[in-house]
């Protein structure tokens, strides 16, 4: 089985635990205060920040020039979700340049960061793979129970959309490729699933 399909399954209990948090079913059932929402887009968007970054020095990095390129385009991906981030600060009236990154956002981008300029390609990209399959697997479970429109319908059809899917392939299929130290990889993977349990955490009891 390749690395990434096991250090998914071996994390099915964060996961889960992240898809019955009342922060995402609020969002699921569109029961979520808006001033939480705008709170987690604030945050979000920080943290996507940086993880734009980190793909870029994963890239800097590659062990060749697919890998390089592929990089690239994935940050080009992010770049994207930040523009819908930005398309509901600006429906909200949020200002996203005056946000200022809570414990939780600070403690999860620098750990990021941190792995992204001390560790090789594979290991960065054991720590950035979670956030995307996770996103895309809460998603889709949220897109199963929808039954009526309400305000956060936006946020789960971009994390359920194909192509969404298509990005977190791309980002485990070269996380397989590069072939990271195993126990290193498990170990950088659970810290940051337990940082998005931690994420959605914070921002619901912010």
């Amino acid at each position: 089985m390749p690395l990434a399909d096991d250090l998914w399954r071996d994390n099915a209990d964060l996961a889960q635990a992240c898809l019955a948090h009342p922060f995402v079913q609020g969002i699921g059932d569109g029961s979520l205060p808006r001033p939480r929402f705008a709170g987690y887009i604030g945050q979000d968007a920080f943290y996507l920040q940086a993880f734009a970054r980190a793909y870029v020095i994963a890239a800097a990095k590659a062990p060749d020039w697919a890998g390089f390129r592929e990089l690239h385009e994935l940050a080009g991906g992010v770049l994207q979700e930040l523009e819908l981030h930005q398309g509901v600060a600006q429906a909200w009236g949020l200002d996203l340049s005056t946000v200022t990154p809570d414990p939780t956002t600070r403690r999860y981008t620098d750990f990021l960061l941190a792995t992204a300029w001390s560790g090789e390609t594979g290991v960065t990209l054991a720590a950035m793979t979670p956030c995307m399959r996770l996103y895309a697997f809460l998603g889709q479970q949220l897109a199963r129970q929808q039954n009526r429109t309400h305000s956060y319908r936006a946020w789960i059809g971009t994390y359920s959309s194909a192509d969404f899917a298509s990005l977190a392939v791309r980002l485990e299929r070269l996380l397989d490729r590069c072939a990271p130290d195993a126990a290193m990889a498990a170990h950088v993977y659970r810290y940051a699933m337990q940082c998005e349990l931690d994420f959605f955490q914070a921002a619901w009891a912010a």
